[in-house]
């Protein structure tokens, strides 16, 4: 976590908390962690879809920055701008790539949101595959709590997808 404040400080995002998501854990347990800096500690896990592209599998991802992959970019992101969703709540949060490996995020509007089918509960060796184009999606009930969080920051807030 040291790196991912660090990161957060020079780069003039939030330092209270962070968003990760391991995509080396399987897409059936809990992959999402949102971090408190002051705390030390996880506050909030969860379900994580990864992207259907680039012949990913429910079990192995494939990443991709290409525009049209559907495929999950790995790196890290800087997270603001409240919008509207037509998924899950209704509500989604912009990402901006901050890495080669993830610069187009904006244009191939992988943003953070829910779905609705997502359980609020680990479902391995179930997974998630099928649930996502890209974008890291998370149950309605997480997108709830990470919301509450979100939208009260004046910085933009520090998500690393990471394998």
């Amino acid at each position: 976590m040291t790196e991912a404040f660090t990161f957060a400080k020079k780069n003039h995002l939030d330092t209270s908390i962070c968003v990760m998501i391991d995509m080396s854990i399987p897409s059936g347990k809990n992959r999402l962690f949102v971090y408190d800096f002051q705390q030390k500690k996880t506050i909030i896990s969860g379900l994580c879809a990864h992207g259907v592209g680039g012949g990913s599998t429910a079990n192995k991802p494939v990443f991709s920055n290409k525009v049209g992959s559907n495929c999950t970019s790995l790196g890290k992101y800087k997270v603001k701008n409240r919008a509207y969703s037509n998924w899950g709540i209704n509500i989604h949060y912009k990402m901006y790539g901050l890495e080669e490996t993830n610069n187009n995020a904006f244009k191939r509007i992988v943003v953070l949101h829910s779905y609705t089918p997502i359980p609020n509960y680990e479902i391995y060796p179930q997974t998630l595959f099928g649930q996502s184009a890209g974008c890291p999606v998370i149950s309605d009930d997480k997108m709830s709590q990470i919301d509450r969080l979100l939208i009260k920051k004046k910085k933009a807030v520090l998500l690393w997808i990471y394998n």
